[in-house]
Formats: C-alpha cells, sequence, structure tokens
C-alpha cells in the first residue's frame, strides 16, 4: 500500500481504507489482462504466478479492513477455501463452487494451470466483477468505522498466525511468508499514518512490526520455519501491545467467541464460553454448577435409572469412555459413533460429529430423547426433580426464581460443561514462557502448525476445526475414514456416511457425504480410540492414515474428499515428534468428579 503522506503527518481513515481498497482494484484489473495472456500463450505460467502474488499481496495489505467489516463477503467471494460451500436462501440451499483468491492460488500453482485456462480466466472475470461492484458499492454507502480501531488489527494477527504462515490461506503457492510481510506492512502503516494513532505511543508496536517483517522476511522456508519464535518474540508481544491502546466497546461481542481482552493465545481465556451457550456469564455462578455436576452424574434421569453422562464421558478418562463405540441403553448393542472428550466441549458452534446440534443445550435434548441412551422427555426428566427434595433445595439455590423448568435444567448442565476446559496442558505453559518442554515436542509442534498441514483443519490455539479468526462457526471434513487402520486389511472406506445424514436439511448435499466434525487434539494422548468410529487405536495410527493423504491418497474412491489426498512424507522419527507435541497438550487439572 505504497502510499506517501510525509513522515509526520497523518491522514483520514478513510484516505487509507480507500487507496488500499482501490490499489486491490487495480491488481485484479492487471491479473484480468494476465490470464488471458496466459490463455493466448503470450506470457509464461510463470509470470501468471507473479502477476496473482502480486494480486494476493495487495489484497493482504488490506485484508485487516476488508475481512473484519464484510467477513462473510471476504470469506465467500473473495478468499473463500477451495472447496464446495452450501448458501442458504430462506429455507432452501444451493451447493456452490468455490471462487476467489486461494482459488486461483491452487490453480495457478498447479501442474495442470495450462489445462485450466478457461476455468482460470472464468474465475478471475467472476472475482474482478464481485469485488468491483463490493468497491463501488463501499464508494457509495461509505466506509465502514469500527468504534474499536485495533481489533481489526488484532484479528489480523490472529488470522496471520492461525490461517497465513500455516499454509491455509495459500494452498498452492505456499507464499506464507511475503503474503505475511504484507499483511504486517498494512498494519504498519494504518498505525503509522492513520489520524486516530497520533495520540498513541506507538513506537514500542512499531518496532514489533518492524521486528516481525524482518524476521518473515529471513525465514522463508516452509518446512522449517520456527512458528514458535516467531509467535513469542515477535508476534505475540506485538498482540498484547495493541490490546492496550484502546478500551472502547466490543464490536465484535454478538459474532465472536474470541475475548478481546486476551494477552496470550494460550491462556485459558482466549475464548468465551458463554458465546457457545444459552447461558450468560451473568447468571452462572457455583451454586449453579454444583446443581449441573449432580445432574451430569444422575441415572435415575435416564429411562432404565441405569444411564446417566457420565456413561459415556468418564471423568478419569478425560470425559470419554475409552470405547470404539459408547454402549447403548438397549442391552447389547452400542450408539452410532465413538464418544468425544467433553474439555472444551463447550467451544463449539455446532456440535456432534455429524454437526446436528447448533448449541450445547441442543445436544443434551438429542441425549435425552434418543432411544439409544436416556430414552425419555424433558417431561419425565423435571417430574422426577419435582419429587426430588435435595434437587428442589439445589434449585433454590441456583436461580432466584427456585423453578425447576427445561430451561434452568439446561442452564445448570450448561454451567457444568462449560466449567471443563483445559488450556493449562505443559505446551501451554511453555508458550506463555512458564516451563520449558521437549525438543521433540517443540518439532512437533513446528510440524503440525507446517509440514504435517494438521493446523490447516484442527486451528490453533484450541486445535479443533473451530475457524479463526473469529471463532465463529465449525468446520467438518471428508477424510475417508477407514474401517481399520492402514495395517490391517482390508483397507475399506467406513460406512458410516456422516453429515449427509444428519436431521439439518439444509445441508442434506453430496458435499457432506462422509464428512465429520474436525474434533480438538487437546487431551488426545487420553481419548483413545480415534475417529468417528473408534477404529484407530493409538496417534501413531492415525498419523499414518494422514501421512497416506486419507482414502484419495490410497487410491479410494470417495466423494468430495476436502483433506489434501497428497502423501506428507514423514518419516518415523517426524511421526514420533507430533505424539510428542500432542502428548504435551494434556491437561486433566480441571477434573470435576
Amino acid at each position: 500500500m505504497s502510499f506517501n503522506p510525509g513522515d509526520n503527518e497523518y491522514v483520514t481513515t478513510n484516505a487509507l481504507i480507500n487507496h488500499g481498497l482501490k490499489t486491490f482494484n487495480n491488481k485484479l484489473a492487471v491479473l484480468k489482462s494476465d490470464v488471458r495472456l496466459f490463455q493466448q500463450g503470450k506470457i509464461s505460467k510463470e509470470d501468471l504466478q507473479v502477476s496473482l502474488k502480486n494480486t494476493r499481496n495487495s489484497y493482504k495489505e488490506i485484508e485487516f479492513y476488508i475481512a473484519y467489516h464484510y467477513p462473510e463477503f471476504s470469506k465467500t467471494h473473495l478468499n473463500a477455501a477451495p472447496l464446495f460451500h452450501i448458501e442458504g436462501t430462506g429455507t432452501a440451499s444451493n451447493t456452490l463452487p468455490p471462487e476467489g483468491l486461494q482459488v486461483l492460488d491452487e490453480l495457478v500453482f498447479s501442474d495442470e494451470a495450462g489445462m485450466q485456462q478457461n476455468k482460470i480466466v472464468e474465475m478471475t472475470d467472476f472475482l474482478y466483477n464481485s469485488y468491483n461492484d463490493f468497491y463501488l458499492s463501499v464508494l457509495k454507502n461509505g466506509f465502514s468505522e469500527e468504534k474499536n480501531k485495533t481489533l481489526p488489527l488484532r484479528i489480523e494477527l490472529i488470522r496471520i498466525y492461525t490461517m497465513g504462515i500455516t499454509g491455509f490461506d495459500t494452498p498452492g503457492s505456499l507464499n506464507v511468508f511475503e503474503e505475511a510481510v504484507h499483511a504486517m506492512t498494512g498494519i504498519d502503516n494504518y498505525i503509522k499514518k492513520d489520524d486516530y494513532f497520533k495520540n498513541f505511543d506507538t513506537r514500542k508496536a512499531e518496532n514489533l512490526l518492524a521486528g516481525s517483517i524482518d524476521y518473515l522476511s529471513k525465514n522463508t522456508d516452509f518446512d522449517t520455519f520456527d512458528r514458535i519464535e516467531f509467535y513469542k518474540v515477535h508476534l505475540q508481544p506485538l498482540y498484547e501491545e495493541l490490546g492496550k491502546w484502546d478500551n472502547s466497546p466490543d464490536d465484535l461481542k454478538e459474532v465472536s467467541g474470541w475475548n478481546i481482552n486476551n494477552k496470550n493465545f494460550f491462556n485459558d481465556d482466549f475464548l468465551d464460553p458463554y458465546f457457545y451457550t444459552l447461558l450468560k456469564s451473568s447468571e452462572d455462578n457455583a451454586d449453579l454448577k454444583s446443581l449441573g455436576k449432580a445432574i451430569f452424574y444422575d441415572e435415575s434421569l435416564s429411562n432404565n435409572e441405569k444411564m446417566s453422562c457420565a456413561s459415556c464421558h468418564l471423568p478419569e478418562n478425560a470425559f470419554t469412555d475409552l470405547k470404539a463405540k459408547s454402549l447403548s441403553s438397549v442391552e447389547g448393542k452400542t450408539v452410532l459413533r465413538n464418544s468425544p472428550s467433553l474439555y472444551n466441549a463447550v467451544f463449539a458452534k455446532r456440535f456432534f460429529y455429524d454437526l446436528r446440534a447448533f448449541y450445547l443445550e441442543q445436544q443434551v435434548e438429542h441425549v435425552i430423547y434418543n432411544e439409544q441412551e436416556f430414552n425419555t422427555s424433558y417431561e419425565t426428566i423435571i417430574k422426577k426433580l419435582k419429587t426430588n427434595s435435595q434437587y428442589k433445595k439445589a434449585f433454590r439455590k441456583a436461580f432466584t426464581n427456585g423453578n425447576i423448568t427445561k430451561q434452568n435444567f439446561s442452564k445448570a448442565l450448561s454451567s457444568y460443561v462449560a466449567s471443563l476446559y483445559s488450556f493449562n496442558s505443559d505446551f501451554d505453559k511453555f508458550m506463555r514462557n512458564e516451563k520449558e518442554i521437549s525438543e521433540d515436542a517443540k518439532k512437533g509442534y513446528n510440524l503440525f502448525m507446517g509440514k504435517a498441514a494438521c493446523a490447516t483443519c484442527h486451528f490453533a490455539p484450541h486445535f479443533s476445526g473451530l475457524v479463526p479468526p473469529f471463532y465463529n462457526e465449525n468446520e467438518s471434513e471428508v477424510l475417508g475414514v477407514t474401517k481399520q487402520p492402514l495395517q490391517m486389511l482390508p483397507i475399506e472406506v467406513d460406512d458410516d456416511k456422516g453429515r449427509i445424514n444428519s436431521n439439518v436439511k439444509k445441508e442434506s448435499s453430496w458435499i457432506y457425504e462422509n464428512s465429520f466434525k474436525t474434533m480438538s487434539v487437546r487431551n488426545a494422548a487420553l481419548t483413545k480410540p480415534y475417529f468417528h468410529n473408534g477404529a484407530f487405536s493409538t496417534l501413531e495410527e492415525v498419523i499414518a492414515f494422514y501421512n497416506e493423504g486419507g482414502a484419495e491418497g490410497m487410491g479410494l474412491e470417495i466423494k468430495n474428499q476436502t483433506l489434501a489426498p497428497d502423501k506428507l512424507n514423514l518419516d518415523q522419527k517426524e511421526i514420533k515428534q507430533l505424539v510428542a507435541f500432542i502428548n504435551s497438550l494434556t491437561d486433566i487439572s480441571k477434573v470435576q468428579y
């Protein structure tokens, strides 16, 4: 964003933003011309790649503004992941192909670019027209203004670390460091030249930005880049410094689970649990949690009075049951899928492996009415509670009105589950400079965030499919999980079709066949067996599956695999290091018996 007012001259936010938006528009126009020249054989693929890089770099310098104020446009049309997606219209929905900069990055940097010329032209034209309409609309309707000017900058730092330097944003080129430099440059220019910041002492932030840019410019090997040093020395101090500047209202309170008061990604306050539940922080208290805990362990609330929440979520096993599939209330049968850990389960916008529940309280409802689980109803449970003197006393302590209702029952259970967060592992302490960990664990983290591509689905710092930087949606993935580990023959894709068979009618699309929620790898050392079918007994078996590129990588037939089918080429030493890192994420310090 080569905007050049004098060294001590500040300009309005609108002037800076307009310049960035216009520059990106001009770069898109050049790219639009270049893809036609490529189609006509007048420029090489390498020339086109340079043109696309220039365009993407221009976007990165203004991304902090566009992606903050227009997140839906950015993630759906401008810089969407190269995957088919669902777009709802009223009660209907359509399955749409991907579009935008990430798709072009994958196409232009692929070996098949020469055979995809028409598609590249079509995609670029669509992107140019879409953005041009957007830009003209912004000029006509005015620039969006945030009350808290530092939030877009801090959100961009989260994006750089969780989606930029992991390679998520550049699936074809892996041009991660150059793009991160431009994103940092956009932040730097904004701080130096926007008149809002003229009354702040910005010297420390500017020095940290200069150091970040220098580090990113000098360390450009994707596989060897030290994401620990970059975070500890450069990004986290900058993230914390920017957080000191503004005590304005939280513009993101209704749309993001990120806690704006957080100072370190690896503190336990990075996410706000009350964003993910109907329970509000003002309603929560120790008595409510205690009531929820009693409900959680009470077998009498199920129809056969032999099953409680703890039947499948045992605290001594990190709230799992160590079974491939949990036992059903029907003798001799199991439920459909493996029982996931409840640690950090609250930090999600969708629940169950098939994402059929939209909030924590709805998940409980599914268990209550399921014939293979509690096989009962809220009405029956409430009647039981009302005849129990201990529960009547507990509800009076937990609620002002003391009423035993479905809503209060759900709030109590939510309070207990929301208390089961787990962000005090050895690795968290290491990233907070509170203790050391092994060299293998450090190398494993860099593999996880880099070469092994784990963090492109298991996003930091929660290491689940809760999508940064707003952490307000969950991803599911098509991996082609097999019926058994790869060393056991025959190798076949599991029969469970996953998300396509959920009760969410708007998502009944072929893209969700064999699609399952991306769970957190925190405490994974304690939560075997793995995957929705519980077919894999060790972390090594899981990593071996990913190492082969999932089902498609092994030549199995699978629709729309979202996992890249390319071999990761991890050797046994690297697999050991990955396991060491995952082991370092163990934290059951909040076990609640």
